[in-house]
């Protein structure tokens, strides 16, 4: 198994982190800390070592900030974790702000006194962060206080070391473009920028650009270290040497020099002194690393991560992967859903679920010879009222019964060498309720509008992302999350620039991968939510129109539950695509299975009238 199912949070472990915490801000006259949930590259992800905001308060989400002040403490989750972060800590000593309404610097704009003094890791916050953190604090002449070490560092006695996962090479025939190419097309990208240098901070982007894949973090094949590209002479990769086996390390010798992870800041210095203008991205790269070039004399370029575009908009061999990822993953989970179906309502649970379903994607891995790499994050296995909660990770002590009248979502996702896979469906366990029927419609109807969608070239994510909301807004509904996010390809299931969100303001382009992925969430009941992969497409001519037009294609080819779906709610176009979809589902996807699986397709494909 490539997840377990411990529970990850302790809530009474809380009070004497804090207190210990509060003592050292005394003894170290600050009166606050600021903890977000990242490491020094700003992922998602991050290796056991740089857990420290769990370890201070027992929140396991993605993404959030605790401040401890000396007599209070808060943290900021986005909606997707409004309902978990209260179930993961103490809330005698928690309160819980609004990641996006009030984020820390409009807080400390709004409630910091003069002269407070409030402490942060340089190397756990991004430039653009501090900069708008310092504007805060000046505005109300409070202090923000770079620190030399991370006093959770300090307070953490059994911290874990840093991962030493072996770093492997990933394939030409699947990457589509050698990495010396790359380093040649990014080098060259460097001069009209202005700058002699780039840091590669996002280690997806050296992932990428040197064509090698790791194991550093969980579900995300990822080697940690930072790189220095150049726009003339050679380009530095900053790497634990240990972490590469020899023909690794000979690769790179090509490309490359290699240095240790902790030569970084010397390099860096060396840099800045010779007047090098060094680019970094603001909205990636740690402040620790403005610091160090700024102080020696160094200029800061303020450009994006030079391969995070090119990374996002794959080329022809990464597309072929992906659909072929597509394809087998399809098969491990229709093959689940089948068998799923046949069980007694009450029978199962949701652990059960989520291991039944690793083992169906491993067995297709071994018969297809792609074998499964890992899950592309922690499966979502939520029956009843655990479906409502939005990024919900099954534990022992949470584990639920899927009982009859109920909803049970499943949002999972698979790690093979050639494709990244996401996919949600919500499946009717007995019979569902009226509600939950029109409820479900109203979420399809806002994916199936995303599915169909033509659009200019230009168009940015926060475009469109209303057309997955207007059937919801009609009912007077809405959902607290973005309706789709980037993909990679064996990479960050959860990839940027590219989003459909109100906050997406990078522009689709040809061969960007995306999820689209609506839904509704009514609190201690259910939970629905339907998730398909997509690729933006050529833009090609409308018979009879002007303008060329993009669309999406669709990679996912699982059934959506025909149980749930009012087809008097959809119109003649939405029911057309919805038949059209399962049509292609059964023709792409039959010669996969077989037996009752290959029966159980036929049923759940069959068309709607």
């Amino acid at each position: 198994m490539f997840q377990t199912f411990d529970a990850k949070s302790d809530p009474t472990l809380n009070p004497p982190r804090i207190a210990a915490l509060r003592e050292w801000l005394a003894a170290n006259n600050l009166d606050g800390f600021l903890v977000p949930r990242a490491d020094e590259h700003q992922g998602e992800y991050v290796a056991a070592r740089s857990e420290r905001l769990r370890w201070l308060t027992g929140f396991t989400g993605s993404a959030g900030v605790a401040l401890i002040m000396r007599d209070r403490a808060y943290i900021f989750v986005d909606g997707r974790y409004q309902l978990q972060v209260r179930g993961e800590v103490d809330m005698s000593i928690f309160t819980v702000e609004n990641l996006i309404e009030t984020p820390p610097p409009v807080w400390m704009r709004d409630n910091l006194g003069k002269g407070a003094r409030i402490g942060f890791d340089p190397w756990l916050h991004t430039v653009g962060d501090v900069k708008a953190l310092k504007a805060s604090a000046e505005k109300v002449g409070a202090a923000l206080v770079p620190l030399q070490r991370n006093p959770i560092d300090i307070l953490w006695t059994d911290q874990p070391k840093p991962p030493l996962a072996p770093v492997e090479i990933h394939p030409n025939a699947l990457a589509g473009e050698i990495a010396k190419d790359k380093l040649a097309r990014l080098a060259a990208g460097l001069s009209k920028e202005g700058a002699t240098h780039a840091v590669l901070t996002d280690p997806s982007s050296v992932a990428w650009t040197f064509n090698i894949r790791g194991n550093d973090v969980p579900h995300t094949p990822l080697a940690l270290g930072f790189a220095i590209l150049a726009a003339e002479g050679p380009h530095l990769l900053f790497m634990d040497k240990r972490k590469l086996p020899r023909e690794t390390e000979a690769y790179l010798t090509q490309l490359t020099d290699l240095y240790q992870p902790g030569a970084l800041e010397a390099e860096l210095t060396r840099l800045a002194k010779s007047g090098a203008r060094i680019a970094l991205d603001s909205a990636l790269a740690a402040d620790r690393l403005r610091m160090l070039i700024e102080d020696n004399g160094g200029s800061v370029v303020a450009a994006t991560d030079p391969a995070r575009l090119p990374r996002a908009t794959k080329n022809q061999a990464e597309i072929a992967g992906a659909r072929a990822a597509h394809r087998r993953d399809a098969a491990a989970v229709i093959k689940l859903l089948c068998w799923l179906d046949r069980q007694p309502a009450g029978s199962l649970d949701e652990i059960t679920v989520v291991t039944k379903l690793e083992e169906s994607r491993a067995t297709v891995g071994r018969e297809t010879q792609m074998p499964l790499r890992d899950v592309s994050f922690d499966t979502i296995s939520g029956a009843g009222p655990n479906g409502a909660i939005m990024h919900y990770r099954v534990s022992r002590q949470s584990n639920r019964k899927i009982n009859a009248g109920e909803l049970f979502l499943l949002d999972s996702g698979a790690q093979y060498q050639d494709g990244t896979t996401d996919i949600t469906r919500t499946m009717a366990i007995g019979t569902p309720t009226d509600e939950m029927r029109e409820r479900f419609t109203i979420v399809l109807k806002g994916m199936i509008a995303i599915s169909i969608l033509r659009f200019p070239a230009g168009t940015r994510g926060q475009d469109i992302d209303a057309f997955a909301r207007i059937a919801h807004w009609k009912a007077g509904l809405d959902f607290a999350h973005g309706t789709g996010h980037g993909v990679g390809s064996y990479l960050s299931v959860h990839e940027g620039p590219q989003r459909i969100a109100k906050t997406g303001t990078e522009k689709l382009l040809e061969g960007m991968m995306l999820s689209n992925e609506p839904g509704y969430y009514k609190e201690g009941h259910y939970g629905i939510r339907i998730e398909n992969l997509i690729l933006v497409t050529p833009a090609q001519q409308i018979s009879g129109g002007d303008i060329a037009m993009h669309g999406f294609e669709t990679l996912t080819l699982v059934p959506i539950d025909r149980r749930l779906v009012r087809s008097d709610l959809l119109s003649p176009e939405e029911l057309a695509w919805l038949n059209a979809y399962h049509a292609r589902v059964m023709d792409e996807i039959a010669p996969m299975v077989g037996g009752e699986e290959l029966k159980w397709l036929e049923a759940a494909t069959a068309p709607i009238g």
